[in-house]
């Protein structure tokens, strides 16, 4: 059996509108022995790690593209801000795709902007961070055309994901609903989420079916996160997870390792 990584919800703001996609405070409660697993997830995220003593650790954490399986631990005591889709240049001065399956210092990005931000964080207590943004962020918010891209980059990530009662369509249809090329979707996506738009919408399909394994049959849950059948299902998550679902529900998983190595770089 997995450790499972539960998050608490915190209040945001209300400033920040569509810049920050949610709040919370991560945390692992079980059993040490036991590996916990980070699933493969789209989103960038500030996060804001509190140490026994002196200021809290600012850090950035880029896409994850595929599952990772550590060795237990306890607790973790952070703040995650996450950020949506097209937040990421205007708030830290680089392109979501530099990021990808990189944990940096936020300090060390390069730019005066993430330094600013570095900045302006470093003394507060990590539950202080979301008041703190609703009064940066209005400040970078970007240009009317970096806007515009934001919001067909916002509207292409949604006809995309999952959702109740409908299924994601295909890259190519949704280019086309949004009067744009795949290269200029590719594009957008590189840019404002780091992923493809294909490979963002697996990710997010294996996130659904991880939410819903105990709802629906296994042929059910397949049609209604958008799979053709059962066994891209079964490929797809194992792509992705290093593992088919019904190892990973039993608890037959890859070996863990010790904690990620930071990149400073």
């Amino acid at each position: 059996m997995t450790n499972s990584v539960s998050e608490r919800a915190l209040r945001t703001p209300d400033a920040p509108g569509p810049w920050i996609a949610g709040i919370g405070v991560p945390a692992v409660v079980a059993d040490p022995r036991e590996p916990f697993v980070q699933l493969p997830d789209p989103t960038t995220k500030v996060i804001v790690r509190s140490e026994a003593r002196g200021r809290p650790t600012l850090l950035v954490s880029g896409p994850r593209v595929r599952a990772t399986y550590h060795e237990g631990k306890t607790d973790v005591s952070c703040v995650e801000v996450r950020l949506a889709p097209g937040s990421v240049r205007p708030l830290l001065g680089v392109p979501a795709v530099a990021l990808v399956g990189r944990i940096v210092p936020l300090a060390a990005l390069p730019g005066p902007a993430a330094r600013r931000l570095a900045y302006e964080l470093a003394r507060l207590e990590p539950e202080e961070v979301a008041v703190r943004l609703a009064d940066v962020l209005p400040d970078r918010l970007p240009t009317a055309a970096d806007g515009a891209r934001a919001e067909l980059l916002r509207a292409a990530v949604a006809a995309l994901s999952v959702r109740s009662g409908r299924t994601p369509g295909p890259v190519g249809e949704v280019a086309r609903e949004l009067a744009v090329s795949e290269r200029q979707l590719r594009n957008l996506f590189s840019e404002g989420v780091g992923l493809s738009p294909k490979h963002y919408a697996r990710i997010d399909r294996v996130r659904a079916v991880l939410a819903h394994a105990g709802e629906l049959a296994s042929a059910e849950l397949a049609a209604v996160t958008g799979y053709y059948d059962q066994s891209h299902m079964t490929a797809d998550f194992r792509t992705l997870m290093g593992v088919p679902p019904r190892s990973y529900f039993t608890g037959r998983l890859p070996a863990p390792r010790a904690c990620q190595v930071i990149d400073s770089q």
